[in-house]
């Protein structure tokens, strides 16, 4: 059973998706605060207790981060840039409630992308307008199916461009990520080199500290056996002559 901050949640994001698909004007206020308070609801969702399952987390956060992306793609100057903002924007999978057919989120997002298409194009057949007049009125008076096809391939002229644009850009990206990631192998490599050499340093100073130690030893042991038979001469000489000694000098009666 969904709890009542769920079930809150699921009656605001549906208005929210409602007021997206609806023409709204430049001081429409209802849409962007309702989506800060969705944002609100959505992580006291995930802090409660009775939380949904990981995959409606995810749906209603992709939903929340679809509406965003649209108020920020409309706040943009350029007509150009609000097309390319909605060409990234990623709409929810799933309806919101159960009388939808289709996502009310993927909707909003084919109607945005329409209605920026359509800006675009009356742009570029603006500026077309008023770069040839006596033309562009001879070209409206005998083909206008010319002007539609032309401001379709100035508009698929423009997009290719930005489309363009951005593969250089992830071009530039990836480039520059396979240079550092050059660069870092290089410096891992030396560092590994730099280390098996102190290493090799170490075995051998472990060697030449173990061969010493030996030979000290070795040396050591000889030292205490010439002493031991110098003390052993010593008292044998002494025994001797103590009994030279007596024999020669017997006690006096």
């Amino acid at each position: 059973m969904a709890s009542r901050l769920e079930i809150n949640f699921i009656r605001l994001l549906s208005r929210c998706e409602s007021i997206a698909s609806e023409k709204r004007g430049e001081k429409e206020w209802r849409l962007e605060k309702y989506v800060g308070a969705l944002e609100e609801m959505l992580v006291a969702l995930r802090k409660c207790h009775s939380k949904p399952t990981a995959e409606a987390l995810t749906e209603y956060t992709r939903k929340v981060d679809f509406l965003k992306g649209l108020l920020e793609a409309e706040k943009l100057s350029s007509t150009t840039e609000k097309a390319l903002a909605n060409q990234f924007l990623a709409p929810g999978r799933t309806p919101t409630i159960a009388s939808e057919r289709m996502p009310a989120t993927k909707t909003v997002h084919m109607q945005t992308k329409a209605r920026c298409t359509g800006e675009m194009r009356d742009e570029l057949l603006g500026t077309v307008g008023r770069g040839a007049h006596c033309e562009t009125d001879l070209r409206n008076r005998r083909g206008a199916p010319l002007d539609e096809r032309q401001s379709a391939a100035e508009l698929e002229a423009v997009m290719q461009h930005h489309h363009n644009l951005l593969t250089e850009d992830m071009l530039n990206l990836v480039r520059n990520l396979k240079n550092n990631t050059l660069a870092a192998h290089n410096i891992i490599k030396q560092d590994n080199q730099t280390l098996g050499q102190s290493m090799r340093h170490a075995d051998l100073n472990f060697e030449k500290l173990k061969t010493e130690s030996e030979r000290l030893e070795q040396h050591t042991k000889k030292s205490v056996n010439w002493l031991l038979w110098l003390m052993l001469i010593l008292v044998s000489f002494t025994f001797i002559n103590m009994i030279l000694f007596i024999r020669i000098f017997p006690r006096l009666r």
